[in-house]
């Protein structure tokens, strides 16, 4: 493996009282998409909070590129060029598809994405450009959501339950964009409940029980048994 870019080193995440990741030890190498499966309430909306600044944590707990980014805010994460796409999406309802994209770009990162460059994976989104974003369907709004990631022109991109609650046709869809994204040598790290998805793109996996890291391997070598016996949490 490649040095790594990304390193997590014992982080401890809280909700007030309620601790929800234990001493979770996850690198991440340049260009290499991780997979990060695990059961409803295992901690992986959790630690994507922690990388992209929307939780705050011991500065150490998280280095990006060597710098210490665990306790900044998301604004600040986000200037290293880490970007979120997040559960649920998140779309400013009062702007239009375009306008939600534009603000994607503000940090005015150079790079490969342009407006042009996302419509050019997502053409449905060129066809509504103008509407607003309330108006388009769940499929859609993902797309919105993960072309203004990508206007940001990030080196690692994060994503919070992509294939969550969408028809299997646009899933598919945006499973197909997905080599498009990373090929251009960006690094992701994957949040999906869909196993089979998650390892058909990754070229690791953790597997998170309980806000405590169950499994890591190469996502060509673990087997279907050792995934079932990580994520339930059978001994």
């Amino acid at each position: 493996m490649l040095d790594p870019i990304l390193n997590i080193r014992a982080l401890n995440s809280y909700y007030g009282d309620f601790q929800a990741l234990y001493d979770v030890d996850i690198t991440l190498a340049e260009g290499e998409v991780l997979a990060i499966i695990g059961a409803n309430g295992a901690g992986k909306t959790t630690l994507m909070r922690s990388i992209s600044g929307l939780m705050r944590n011991e500065a150490e707990q998280i280095t990006y590129r060597n710098k210490s980014i665990g306790a900044l805010r998301a604004d600040e994460v986000a200037t290293f060029g880490i970007a979120l796409v997040p559960e649920g999406r998140q779309l400013f309802p009062s702007l239009s598809v375009e306008e939600n994209l534009l603000i994607g770009g503000r940090m005015r990162r150079k790079g490969p994405w342009s407006l042009n460059e996302v419509f050019n994976l997502f053409p449905v989104l060129k066809e509504r450009r103008a509407a607003p974003s309330t108006a388009l369907s769940g499929g859609q709004q993902q797309m919105v959501a993960i072309g203004r990631a990508l206007m940001a022109n990030p080196d690692l991109i994060l994503f919070d339950e992509i294939s969550l609650g969408l028809a299997p046709v646009i899933i598919k869809s945006i499973y197909e964009a997905l080599p498009g994204i990373v090929g251009t040598g960006m690094s992701a790290m994957i949040v999906e409940q869909d196993i089979s998805k998650a390892l058909s793109v990754s070229d690791r996996l953790y597997c998170l029980q309980e806000g405590r890291i169950a499994l890591e391997g190469a996502s060509n070598s673990v087997s279907r048994e050792q995934i079932s016996a990580a994520y339930f949490g059978v001994v």
